[in-house]
């Protein structure tokens, strides 16, 4: 745990980094909190009726040990890679904590995977097991041919022909298991980047990631820790959102989690169950607290125990950072990383570490610049790309299998992100935006984000994209494709309203130029707008230009 201290400098000067010789992800967030306090609420499951399952730490760990030797039973061994296809349950931490305890890699993958994306994803990790439900089970259906090296598919609904049941498989096992003794670097956990660019990729950790996420998520969550603690999150635990700036952090730190499945996020059910469970702390990612705007006045109509929300996943921007903290009376703690390379940057509150607009400063342990195509440190205020030394605890092993771009990812000693921002004199970064999602326009580089903070503003407006459309005359025109509140109507006199809106706001060269209203934009699992493809699509349109 990082030692509270009452201002930045302190807390940064006197951190230094505590990694043993062993380490192992099962032994932090299960094993400890079981020998030590057994009956301690580990996980609070909330079911589709509302009712719940509570989860102690104890019976969090017999079920993963029972299921460890079950996998040691069915063949699966150390490094082996164990897919994991579920939505946010208590089997799926138990079978997380379960590949760890046998020394195996865990896979998770987005129960919103279609057919494509399973079986690229199990193909090129070469999966040998997989735990899923019936959900999976009927995509699994389609794609088992091509997937000759998965031997084990263990379902939690049940057993099939050829499936495994979960539940059976840990009656008939031990509860008794000895973790093994795993070293910090020995690989735990492979998650597939969001794929917002190119095909995605096996991002290696090893078990230290989770130590290394420790200061940043304990930072933005204003010292988790704290008696009372409560946590919850609606990202997808298939997410390292959702896993590593949530649920294992927390059961790290004997903090309970709050579980659901939800197929969707819904603004006014996320606070209900945030009033009804006196949740004190929340993980929520930019996407989702922007949709939490469309419920009018929650602040008053809901009897809210929060004490600490953190976000990360893309920029929040300024308008809903105010607006959070008008409506609630504390700001949101906005954090940074990347799947590579999670939770260096950030803000915490509840040592003055906050500004409306950045995504904060360099969390203790870790050292993070600007850096220019060379990878030399830029001054402030200058436009470079988010760059993070190593060695870090909490900077990935390797990409699967790709040699070539382990390598492409560093200069030098620098993991650079492909994130453009820029450092102000006092260590705030503020995020421009993805290297492929700037726009060129005119010899002037625009950053998307800060025309989408500014189309939120528009009373009419829930959600925007921004984007370069080409152009022969600029290279590119700002074109942003915008979704509606409801009982809003599309029409010329309103994309001229934001127009003018967007260009009072910002500047005569960063307005749209045109304007689309969508019913949706496209994301990836863990909500990200992927641009790419609204880029695309106007490059199909305009192939003379290509």
């Amino acid at each position: 745990m990082l030692l509270p201290a009452g201002d930045y400098d302190t807390l940064r000067t006197r951190f230094r980094w505590d990694i043993p010789d062993t380490y192992n992800i099962a032994e932090a967030v299960s094993d400890i909190w079981a020998s030590r306090e057994p009956e301690r609420l580990a996980i609070r499951h909330i079911l589709a009726d509302g009712s719940r399952q509570d989860w102690s730490f104890l019976a969090v760990n017999r079920a993963a040990n029972r299921l460890a030797n079950a996998f040691r039973e069915m063949g699966v061994r150390t490094g082996d890679r164990i897919a994991l296809l579920l939505p946010q349950i208590p089997q799926t931490a138990i079978a997380h904590i379960a590949a760890y305890k046998i020394g195996a890699v865990a896979v998770p993958l987005a129960a919103l995977f279609g057919l494509e994306a399973l079986r690229y994803r199990l193909q090129d990790s070469g999966a040998s097991a997989l735990v899923t439900d019936t959900a999976g089970l009927a995509k699994l259906s389609e794609i088992r041919d091509s997937l000759p090296g998965l031997g084990l598919v263990v379902s939690v609904d049940g057993p099939e022909t050829g499936v495994a049941s979960f539940d059976g498989l840990l009656a008939a096992a031990s509860d008794r298991f000895d973790t093994l003794k795993t070293s910090p670097d020995d690989p735990a956990l492979m998650i597939y980047t969001s794929g917002t660019t190119g095909q995605p990729k096996g991002v290696l950790h090893g078990h230290r990631v989770l130590l290394g996420h420790m200061p940043g998520i304990e930072l933005s969550q204003n010292f988790l820790g704290q008696e009372g603690d409560l946590l919850w999150t609606p990202a997808d635990w298939a997410w390292a959102g959702g896993l590593l700036n949530a649920l294992f952090p927390a059961l790290s730190l004997g903090v309970p989690v709050v579980s659901h499945a939800a197929r969707k996020f819904d603004p006014e059910f996320a606070f209900q169950l945030l009033e009804r469970e006196g949740i004190r702390n929340a993980f929520i990612p930019p996407t989702a607290l922007k949709m939490l705007r469309s419920v009018e006045t929650p602040g008053s109509r809901h009897k809210l125990n929060w004490r600490s929300v953190g976000s990360a996943g893309e920029a929040l921007g300024r308008e809903t950072y105010d607006w959070f903290a008008e409506e609630f009376g504390f700001p949101v703690n906005e954090f940074y990383g990347q799947t590579e390379c999670n939770a260096v940057l950030g803000s915490a509150a509840a040592i003055g570490v906050s500004r409306s607009g950045a995504i904060g400063k360099a969390i203790p342990g870790h050292e993070v610049a600007i850096v220019d195509g060379e990878g030399n440190p830029l001054p402030p205020d200058t436009l470079g790309q988010i760059a993070i030394a190593r060695p870090d605890p909490v900077m990935f092993l390797e990409y699967w299998n790709k040699p070539e771009g382990t390598r492409e990812k560093f200069l030098g000693d620098w993991m650079i992100t492909g994130d453009q921002g820029v450092m102000d004199g006092d260590g705030y970064v503020h995020f421009v935006g993805r290297d492929d999602d700037l726009i060129t326009s005119a010899s002037y580089r625009i950053g998307p984000g800060e025309i989408e903070d500014c189309l939120l503003k528009h009373p009419a407006v829930a959600l925007a994209a921004a984007i370069g459309k080409p152009d022969p005359l600029r290279t590119e025109i700002v074109k942003a494709y915008v979704v509606l509140k409801p009982g809003e109507k599309p029409g010329q006199a309103l994309e001229d309203d934001i127009r003018r809106f967007v260009r009072d706001g910002l500047s005569a060269h960063e307005y749209p130029r045109e304007i689309e209203f969508v019913g949706s934009l496209p994301m990836t699992t863990t909500g990200k707008i992927i641009r790419r493809e609204l880029r695309d699509r106007e490059t199909a349109a305009a192939p003379e230009l290509k």
